[in-house]
């Protein structure tokens, strides 16, 4: 061996060592196994025995919110419903406003259970992040000190690998 080559970040070693600070992830309701969950992505598929690593969050918020495309064929109802144009020029549907009020329970109990450091990941948030956008908001003005929005730190289509970014985030 000629040399090694050693580098290690406090960061770095915290995500490994899962000796970071308290996350709460807040996700689109219905989506709170998300990322537990991933991609199935494995080495062999054919594996009986699948060991999952542990996600990085201690608590799920589900955020009361929807947001989907606009697209021929689909069969939702957003007749009556705001349609919006997101960055990527994609038409979006409102089907559910951000419902503020529960979020701010949810928040309280955050934290009354001492998480400072939020991960936010809302469907179609690459496109549409005005709700992720007013969870920070409120968040930090409850008192929260890490806010990392999926919009932000990965503004990429698919959901899980800006879920999980977010939470390496925060």
């Amino acid at each position: 061996i000629e040399w090694i080559r050693m580098g290690t970040t406090v960061a770095t070693n915290a995500l490994l060592e899962r000796k970071g600070e308290n996350i709460a992830l807040l996700i689109t309701k219905g989506f709170k196994d998300l990322l537990h969950i991933g991609n199935q992505a494995r080495p062999n598929i054919f594996d009986l025995e699948i060991v999952c690593p542990e996600v990085l969050y201690e608590k799920v918020v589900e955020v009361d919110e929807r947001v989907v495309l606009v697209q021929d064929g689909c069969c939702l109802d957003w007749d009556g419903k705001p349609v919006e144009e997101g960055i990527t020029g994609e038409k979006v549907c409102v089907i559910k406003s951000l419902d503020v009020e529960k979020l701010r329970l949810d928040l309280t109990e955050l934290l009354d259970c001492g998480i400072r450091s939020l991960a936010v990941v809302l469907m179609h948030s690459y496109t549409f992040f005005d709700h992720e956008i007013e969870i920070a908001k409120l968040a930090f003005s409850m008192g929260f000190q890490h806010v990392s929005l999926s919009s932000q730190v990965m503004p990429m289509v698919r959901i899980v690998p800006r879920g999980y970014t977010a939470c390496a985030d925060a």
